[in-house]
Protein backbone atom coordinates (compact mmCIF):
# COMPACT_ATOMS: atom_id res chain seq x y z
CA UNK A 1 0.00 0.00 0.00
CA UNK A 2 1.31 3.71 -1.11
CA UNK A 3 1.91 5.30 2.14
CA UNK A 4 0.17 9.08 2.20
CA UNK A 5 2.75 11.34 3.02
CA UNK A 6 2.25 14.89 3.68
CA UNK A 7 6.12 15.27 4.47
CA UNK A 8 8.93 13.28 3.17
CA UNK A 9 9.33 10.18 5.35
CA UNK A 10 13.26 9.17 6.39
CA UNK A 11 13.76 5.44 6.74
CA UNK A 12 16.81 4.71 8.70
CA UNK A 13 18.82 2.45 10.59
CA UNK A 14 22.14 3.03 12.34
CA UNK A 15 25.07 0.71 12.76
CA UNK A 16 26.83 1.69 16.13
CA UNK A 17 29.75 0.52 18.26
CA UNK A 18 27.50 -0.79 20.91
CA UNK A 19 23.91 0.27 22.74
CA UNK A 20 25.01 2.63 25.25
CA UNK A 21 22.71 5.91 23.78
CA UNK A 22 24.68 8.01 26.18
CA UNK A 23 28.61 6.64 25.31
CA UNK A 24 28.56 4.57 22.06
CA UNK A 25 28.49 6.03 18.33
CA UNK A 26 27.60 5.65 14.98
CA UNK A 27 29.47 3.70 12.53
CA UNK A 28 27.26 3.79 10.05
CA UNK A 29 24.04 5.26 8.75
CA UNK A 30 21.73 4.91 5.89
CA UNK A 31 18.38 6.13 4.74
CA UNK A 32 15.76 5.88 2.59
CA UNK A 33 13.82 8.80 1.58
CA UNK A 34 10.26 8.51 0.52
CA UNK A 35 9.02 11.50 -0.96
CA UNK A 36 4.97 12.86 -1.16
CA UNK A 37 5.09 12.10 -4.92
CA UNK A 38 7.05 8.26 -4.24
CA UNK A 39 9.84 9.24 -5.46
CA UNK A 40 13.03 7.90 -3.71
CA UNK A 41 16.53 9.08 -2.15
CA UNK A 42 18.76 6.72 -0.53
CA UNK A 43 22.72 7.44 0.79
CA UNK A 44 24.80 5.20 2.99
CA UNK A 45 27.57 6.92 4.92
CA UNK A 46 30.57 4.57 6.75
CA UNK A 47 31.70 6.99 10.20
CA UNK A 48 34.57 6.94 12.18
CA UNK A 49 33.14 6.63 15.98
CA UNK A 50 36.66 8.14 17.05
CA UNK A 51 36.74 5.19 18.89
CA UNK A 52 37.61 1.25 18.53
CA UNK A 53 34.65 -1.14 17.78
CA UNK A 54 34.63 -3.68 20.11
CA UNK A 55 35.82 -6.73 18.09
CA UNK A 56 32.11 -8.54 19.49
CA UNK A 57 30.34 -5.44 18.09
CA UNK A 58 32.34 -6.24 14.52
CA UNK A 59 31.04 -9.77 14.71
CA UNK A 60 27.28 -8.44 14.43
CA UNK A 61 27.00 -5.66 11.84
CA UNK A 62 30.55 -6.20 9.73
CA UNK A 63 32.46 -3.02 10.09
CA UNK A 64 35.36 -2.97 12.06
CA UNK A 65 38.37 -0.42 12.69
CA UNK A 66 39.90 -0.71 9.63
CA UNK A 67 37.09 -0.09 7.52
CA UNK A 68 36.10 3.28 9.29
CA UNK A 69 39.43 4.67 9.64
CA UNK A 70 39.48 6.73 6.37
CA UNK A 71 35.68 7.46 6.88
CA UNK A 72 34.13 10.93 8.28
CA UNK A 73 33.40 11.49 11.57
CA UNK A 74 29.78 12.35 12.43
CA UNK A 75 30.91 15.93 13.34
CA UNK A 76 32.17 16.00 9.39
CA UNK A 77 28.79 15.07 7.76
CA UNK A 78 26.39 16.25 10.23
CA UNK A 79 25.36 19.59 8.99
CA UNK A 80 24.73 18.10 5.14
CA UNK A 81 22.48 15.06 7.46
CA UNK A 82 20.21 18.16 8.79
CA UNK A 83 19.69 19.90 5.66
CA UNK A 84 18.67 16.06 4.24
CA UNK A 85 16.40 15.50 6.74
CA UNK A 86 14.88 18.95 6.99
CA UNK A 87 11.18 18.77 6.91
CA UNK A 88 11.24 15.45 7.11
CA UNK A 89 9.54 12.43 9.53
CA UNK A 90 11.29 9.33 10.23
CA UNK A 91 10.76 5.97 10.66
CA UNK A 92 12.91 2.43 11.83
CA UNK A 93 12.73 -0.59 13.42
CA UNK A 94 13.40 -0.07 17.74
CA UNK A 95 14.18 3.64 16.48
CA UNK A 96 12.37 5.23 19.09
CA UNK A 97 14.14 3.62 21.67
CA UNK A 98 17.65 3.67 20.31
CA UNK A 99 18.30 4.96 16.80
CA UNK A 100 16.63 8.15 17.29
CA UNK A 101 17.78 9.16 20.71
CA UNK A 102 21.79 8.09 19.52
CA UNK A 103 21.36 10.38 16.38
CA UNK A 104 19.80 13.40 18.66
CA UNK A 105 23.17 13.05 20.59
CA UNK A 106 25.35 12.62 17.77
CA UNK A 107 23.62 15.78 16.94
CA UNK A 108 23.83 17.76 19.68
CA UNK A 109 27.68 16.95 20.24
CA UNK A 110 28.33 18.13 16.52
CA UNK A 111 26.48 21.26 17.86
CA UNK A 112 24.67 21.32 14.60
CA UNK A 113 21.08 22.42 15.79
CA UNK A 114 18.67 19.93 14.66
CA UNK A 115 15.30 19.93 16.41
CA UNK A 116 13.92 15.85 16.28
CA UNK A 117 11.15 16.91 18.38
CA UNK A 118 9.23 19.10 15.75
CA UNK A 119 9.28 15.78 13.96
CA UNK A 120 7.13 12.40 13.40
CA UNK A 121 8.34 8.97 14.37
CA UNK A 122 7.02 5.96 13.55
CA UNK A 123 8.62 2.59 14.88
CA UNK A 124 7.83 -0.23 13.14
CA UNK A 125 9.01 -2.86 15.77
CA UNK A 126 6.23 -1.28 18.15
CA UNK A 127 3.77 -1.36 15.56
CA UNK A 128 4.50 -5.11 15.07
CA UNK A 129 4.45 -5.69 18.66
CA UNK A 130 1.21 -4.31 19.19
CA UNK A 131 -0.45 -5.61 16.23
CA UNK A 132 0.29 -9.23 16.59
CA UNK A 133 -0.26 -10.30 20.44
CA UNK A 134 3.00 -12.42 21.70
CA UNK A 135 1.10 -14.32 24.21
CA UNK A 136 0.96 -18.15 25.17
CA UNK A 137 -2.39 -18.26 23.46
CA UNK A 138 -1.16 -16.19 20.34
CA UNK A 139 1.40 -18.73 20.36
CA UNK A 140 0.15 -22.01 20.90
CA UNK A 141 -2.67 -21.10 17.77
CA UNK A 142 0.40 -20.04 15.38
CA UNK A 143 2.34 -23.12 16.46
CA UNK A 144 0.04 -25.60 16.93
CA UNK A 145 -2.94 -24.27 14.65
CA UNK A 146 -5.51 -24.93 18.00
CA UNK A 147 -7.50 -22.44 20.46
CA UNK A 148 -5.80 -22.55 23.72
CA UNK A 149 -8.63 -23.65 26.24
CA UNK A 150 -8.68 -22.42 29.98
CA UNK A 151 -5.85 -20.65 29.23
CA UNK A 152 -4.03 -18.95 32.19
CA UNK A 153 -5.02 -21.90 34.16
CA UNK A 154 -1.62 -23.34 35.03
CA UNK A 155 -2.25 -26.64 33.64
CA UNK A 156 -3.66 -25.91 30.45
CA UNK A 157 -0.43 -23.30 29.81
CA UNK A 158 1.69 -26.04 30.82
CA UNK A 159 0.47 -28.12 28.33
CA UNK A 160 0.27 -25.97 25.94
CA UNK A 161 3.84 -24.46 26.52
CA UNK A 162 5.17 -28.16 26.20
CA UNK A 163 3.22 -29.01 22.16
CA UNK A 164 4.89 -25.31 21.64
CA UNK A 165 8.38 -25.96 22.08
CA UNK A 166 7.67 -29.86 20.16
CA UNK A 167 6.31 -27.80 17.02
CA UNK A 168 8.87 -25.02 16.97
CA UNK A 169 11.73 -28.32 16.33
CA UNK A 170 9.53 -29.90 13.95
CA UNK A 171 8.90 -26.25 12.23
CA UNK A 172 12.82 -25.09 12.61
CA UNK A 173 15.07 -27.24 10.88
CA UNK A 174 18.25 -25.28 11.99
CA UNK A 175 16.61 -25.15 15.75
CA UNK A 176 18.49 -28.32 17.85
CA UNK A 177 16.66 -30.81 19.77
CA UNK A 178 19.35 -30.63 22.44
CA UNK A 179 18.76 -29.11 25.99
CA UNK A 180 22.01 -27.40 26.40
CA UNK A 181 21.58 -25.71 22.89
CA UNK A 182 17.93 -25.35 23.23
CA UNK A 183 18.58 -23.48 26.92
CA UNK A 184 21.44 -21.37 25.35
CA UNK A 185 19.20 -19.89 22.42
CA UNK A 186 16.72 -18.92 24.56
CA UNK A 187 18.80 -17.04 26.58
CA UNK A 188 19.43 -13.46 25.75
CA UNK A 189 22.23 -13.35 27.95
CA UNK A 190 24.21 -15.99 30.56
CA UNK A 191 22.98 -14.99 33.99
CA UNK A 192 24.70 -15.63 37.43
CA UNK A 193 21.90 -15.21 39.04
CA UNK A 194 18.30 -15.86 38.15
CA UNK A 195 17.20 -12.41 37.58
CA UNK A 196 20.12 -11.04 35.38
CA UNK A 197 21.48 -8.56 37.38
CA UNK A 198 24.74 -10.58 37.08
CA UNK A 199 25.93 -11.98 34.26
CA UNK A 200 29.10 -13.44 32.29
CA UNK A 201 30.89 -11.73 29.83
CA UNK A 202 32.63 -13.40 26.90
CA UNK A 203 35.60 -13.35 28.93
CA UNK A 204 33.27 -15.64 31.48
CA UNK A 205 33.95 -13.14 34.21
CA UNK A 206 31.07 -12.01 36.43
CA UNK A 207 29.83 -8.07 35.55
CA UNK A 208 26.76 -5.87 36.88
CA UNK A 209 24.34 -6.30 34.56
CA UNK A 210 22.35 -2.79 35.26
CA UNK A 211 23.23 0.25 36.64
CA UNK A 212 25.86 2.95 36.84
CA UNK A 213 28.14 -0.23 36.87
CA UNK A 214 27.02 -2.09 33.75
CA UNK A 215 29.39 -4.07 32.15
CA UNK A 216 31.99 -3.44 35.17
CA UNK A 217 33.11 -7.04 36.56
CA UNK A 218 31.98 -7.60 40.16
CA UNK A 219 35.25 -8.03 41.58
CA UNK A 220 36.71 -4.72 40.38
CA UNK A 221 33.23 -2.62 42.00
CA UNK A 222 33.68 -3.99 45.29
CA UNK A 223 37.25 -2.67 44.86
CA UNK A 224 36.78 0.11 44.07
CA UNK A 225 33.02 0.78 45.61
CA UNK A 226 33.30 -0.66 48.82
CA UNK A 227 29.98 0.62 49.82
CA UNK A 228 28.44 -1.03 47.13
CA UNK A 229 28.15 -4.30 48.51
CA UNK A 230 26.13 -2.97 51.68
CA UNK A 231 23.68 -0.46 49.21
CA UNK A 232 22.74 -4.03 47.47
CA UNK A 233 22.28 -5.87 50.90
CA UNK A 234 20.05 -3.52 51.86
CA UNK A 235 18.17 -2.45 48.73
CA UNK A 236 14.97 -4.48 46.95
CA UNK A 237 17.36 -7.19 45.24
CA UNK A 238 16.23 -11.15 44.94
CA UNK A 239 18.29 -13.16 47.70
CA UNK A 240 19.30 -14.85 45.32
CA UNK A 241 21.23 -12.30 44.19
CA UNK A 242 22.81 -11.24 47.29
CA UNK A 243 23.64 -14.44 47.55
CA UNK A 244 25.56 -14.80 44.52
CA UNK A 245 27.09 -11.51 45.17
CA UNK A 246 28.01 -12.51 49.02
CA UNK A 247 29.98 -15.45 47.26
CA UNK A 248 31.55 -13.59 44.45
CA UNK A 249 33.12 -10.96 47.55
CA UNK A 250 33.84 -14.35 49.68
CA UNK A 251 36.20 -15.85 46.89
CA UNK A 252 37.97 -12.05 46.52
CA UNK A 253 38.21 -11.89 50.06
CA UNK A 254 40.02 -15.35 50.24
CA UNK A 255 42.27 -15.10 46.79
Amino acid sequence: MTLKLKNPLIFFDLETTGTDVVNDRIVEISYLKIFPDTREESRTWLINPGRPIPPEVTLLHGISDDDVKNAPTFNHIARTLANDFEGSDFAGFNSNKFDIPLLAEEFLRSNVDFDMKRRKFIDVMVIFMKMEQRNLAAAYRFYCQKELENAHSAEADTRATYEILQAQLDRYADLENDIDALSSFSSHTRNVDYMGRIIYNDQDVEVINFGKYKGIPVEEVLEKDPGYYGWIMKADFPLYTKKVLTSIKLRKFNK
